[in-house]
């Protein structure tokens, strides 16, 4: 059964029932989260059999979770193609063997055999297949989402398996590989709409409110919906935290650099942290958290700089890493609190450095680091020159998307 106790107004700490189906707090228009009934977890699972590391995907968390897929009435609102579970694996680095701290990629993007994959190559599907379930599990049937591209293709999937319909609302210089498979799905299947705007994210969201809510959607649009996005990335935290090896502990590491647009994974994983730690896994020592953000686009690293509490909205720029041109957030501030509380940072990263970055990756390995994880690389020099980085850290890079779903955008650089 779901552990789910209700939701809670991130800023102003309301609680309202756990099956309420809202949006943002009404209190002050901010995000809300799902809070569980950790004491009650832990007296009804005390040996923590709620977790099956043999599952190959993100549903391996059980009743931690808002939806416990080994629970028979929970289980039957679950839409999984295979989400989670991605590799950690231990890279070569030549800055951080200069500088003696060993360094780990999260990929969320290509397969692994013996590892989960997310079906589009992006962590967008952590959130976006609890978004599904939980619209089947309340009995909604248009959703809506405005999207700088990977959430649209994720939540166009994800709806399609759902059974239910989906507005995509994206700009029109959306990476084609993105662009086209949403529009493919769109002709394909009349539960997919595919619209365009010319802009970013912030055009599609006013097109969606204009067009698509008025006629029954529901958004799901960034810590719009009720924390089940939130709920979805938390799953990166846990998997991060949980034992590399049978019989080994629980976690985490010393630094986590996470590309950074609208932040919905700093915030879950911050979550998952909380909650291990309610649970006994882990103590209270918590990785340095690090917002890594294009300089076309940096408002949460303006902020941190400035020592501001709320982000300025920014003028969108122009950057190859797409997922990361997002003007300003309803929970950029919160983003804040986090950084700010693990004793991380935030850094913006300029676009020359972005692509420098990528094009390095490539001719090193070979490997399909999308821009957003490149931008991650390209942070560790100033991380390490600033003190952030030490040495003897482990420090973990999360790579967000696959480096084909930006072709044929970035292929002068692979040359």
């Amino acid at each position: 059964m779901s552990y789910a106790s209700h939701l809670r107004g991130i800023a102003s700490g309301r609680e309202y029932p756990a099956d309420e189906i809202m949006n943002l707090d009404p209190v002050d228009n901010r995000p809300v989260e799902i809070v569980l009934d950790i004491e009650r977890l832990k007296r009804e699972h005390p040996d923590h059999d709620w977790y099956h590391p043999e599952r190959l995907d993100l549903w391996r968390f059980g009743a931690l979770l808002a939806l416990d897929v080994n629970d028979a009435e929970d289980a039957r609102h679950i839409v999984s193609l295979g989400e989670g579970a991605t590799p950690l694996e231990s890279i070569s680095d030549p800055l951080a063997d200069r500088a003696g701290f060993s360094l780990l990629l999260k990929d969320e993007g290509m397969p692994r055999p013996g590892h989960g994959a997310n079906p589009t190559l992006s962590f967008k599907d952590r959130g976006m297949a609890m978004v599904a379930s939980q619209a089947r599990r309340f009995g909604l049937e248009k959703l809506a989402v405005p999207t700088q591209g990977n959430a649209g293709d994720s939540l166009a999937a994800y709806a399609m398996a759902a059974g239910i319909q989906a507005a995509v609302i994206m700009p029109d210089d959306t990476p084609m590989p993105v662009l086209g498979r949403v529009a493919a799905m769109a002709k394909q299947h009349a539960n997919i709409h595919l619209d365009l705007v010319r802009g970013t994210i912030r055009e599609a969201a006013a097109l969606m409110k204009e067009r698509y809510l008025p006629e029954g959607y529901f958004s799901v649009a960034t810590f719009v919906e009720p924390g089940w996005r939130i709920e979805g990335k938390k799953t990166l935290g846990l998997e991060l935290a949980e034992p590399r090896e049978p019989g080994g502990r629980w976690r985490v590491p010393d630094l986590i650099v996470y590309p950074t647009g609208g932040g919905t994974g700093i915030l879950g994983m911050w979550k998952a942290f909380d909650e291990l730690q309610a649970l006994g896994l882990i103590d209270s020592r918590r990785p340095r958290m690090v917002a890594v953000q294009s300089a076309a686009t940096p408002p949460v690293a303006n902020a941190f700089r400035d020592g501001r509490d709320e982000p300025e909205a920014v003028a969108a720029g122009e950057t190859v890493a797409t997922g990361l041109n997002v003007a300003g957030g309803v929970g950029h501030f919160r983003v804040l609190e986090i950084l700010r509380a693990s004793g991380g940072s935030a850094v913006a990263v300029d676009e020359t450095e972005i692509r420098a970055s990528l094009r390095a990756l490539w001719q090193r390995g070979h490997r399909w680091i999308c821009p957003e994880g490149a931008a991650c690389f390209a942070a560790l020099e100033p991380l390490t020159a600033d003190g952030i980085i030490g040495k003897g850290d482990e420090v973990v890079i999360v790579n967000t998307a696959s480096l084909e779903k930006y072709l044929p955008d970035v292929r002068e650089l692979l040359i």
